[in-house]
């Protein structure tokens, strides 16, 4: 799965305006069907939200990776997004999130859904990315910072 096809602006949401981590969800699933990646808003969130239930995915360091595989989708799809102030998941670390990203797969793409978990986390193990991609004053400049570390890795 080549995470660079999957980051555009259009993916990026900055910023997002809820300050719950429900709303979160939602609103990057929304933000999503405008866009017509994906069509049943609430079921995809509530597939997201009960996954979240199960363990928080506030991984720590102020980063979120909300998940669920999706029966209605048909290929897999991801948004980006910076609250406009900082949302409690319930991370291991106790910290606020302040970057969040939605992983959205059909049930049968467990390699590709694994693969974008895996490249999200690695970009954002680094403490000098994350804070770039926590300033992110917009869905362009976003977007931009992703497709140039993901290009140059």
């Amino acid at each position: 799965m080549d995470l660079l096809k999957l980051i555009s602006p259009d993916v990026c949401r900055v910023p997002i305006e809820v300050d719950d981590r429900r709303g979160v969800i939602r609103e990057l699933v929304a933000h999503l069907a405008g866009l017509g990646l994906v069509d049943d808003v609430d079921g995809i969130t509530d597939v997201v939200w009960e996954r979240e239930m199960q363990r928080t995915t506030g991984i720590g360091e102020g980063l979120a990776v909300p998940h669920g595989r999706c029966p209605t989708l048909k290929e897999l799809a991801i948004a980006l997004g910076v609250p406009s102030k900082p949302v409690d998941f319930q991370s291991f670390d106790r910290k606020p999130v302040q970057f969040v990203v939605l992983v959205l797969s059909p049930p049968d793409a467990i390699s590709d859904h694994i693969q974008v978990l895996g490249g999200i986390s690695r970009l954002m193990a680094d403490a000098g990315f994350r804070r770039s991609a926590f300033a992110a004053g917009s869905p362009e400049e976003l977007s931009e910072l992703f497709r140039s570390a993901l290009a140059n890795a």
